[in-house]
């Protein structure tokens, strides 16, 4: 019994800890200024694309190749409200293509070369990594520059290469945790996607 309690004590003092840094990098989200400009500067280039009739492109690895499949469920459905399916596509979610061209060139080609074969000019490229160090997501973001797609990379603050991209929108959250940033990352998205949806009917 006494182990059961302590385990219990153990437990609990571990989801407060966890509740507490998300509040806090919330609550630093929340107050800088600068990124909830972005989020609606990201907000309208999005409602831009769709009504050019582009297309909005997800990817990242892991917890972020969920993010990918998840935003772009809301869009291609819906979010809050009934309205017009919006054209969204993820790079992470056809096992095939991703295992042949990991298989047939290397595993840091296998979302540039789905990009080469079905980006267009005008369309939005969301890159969502929390080192911002991912080869295959360089890799992208080099294909998307080619095919005069905008990118926006969705990152934490750790130190990183991609401030060597011209014209590369880079949304920071203000963490190195990899469970906060990908908890901002997910609310961040869903803001963009509440705010695309607003616009449609």
């Amino acid at each position: 019994m006494m182990l059961q309690n302590e385990l219990k004590k153990k437990n609990l003092n571990l989801i407060k800890k966890n509740f507490l840094e998300h509040k806090n990098i919330l609550s630093k989200t929340f107050n800088d200024k600068k990124l909830l400009s972005q989020i609606n500067d990201i907000s309208n280039i999005c409602i831009n694309t769709i009504k050019n009739n582009k297309k909005i492109i997800f990817l990242g690895n892991g917890g972020s190749a969920s993010d990918s499949m998840h935003l772009t469920a809301e869009l291609v459905g819906r979010f809050k409200k009934n309205r017009i399916g919006l054209p969204a596509v993820d790079l992470v979610s056809n096992s095939s293509s991703i295992t042949a061209i990991a298989n047939d060139y290397h595993y840091k080609k296998i979302f540039s070369r789905q990009l080469e074969a079905i980006g267009n000019t005008g369309d939005l490229l969301f890159c969502f990594t929390t080192s911002g160090l991912s080869p295959n997501v360089i890799e992208a973001i080099k294909a998307a520059k080619k095919i005069k797609i905008d990118t926006t990379v969705f990152t934490g603050n750790k130190k990183n290469y991609l401030t060597k991209f011209k014209d590369l929108q880079i949304v920071k959250v203000p963490s190195k945790d990899t469970a906060r940033i990908q908890e901002m990352h997910i609310i961040i998205g869903h803001i963009i996607c509440e705010i695309v949806e607003d616009n449609f009917s």
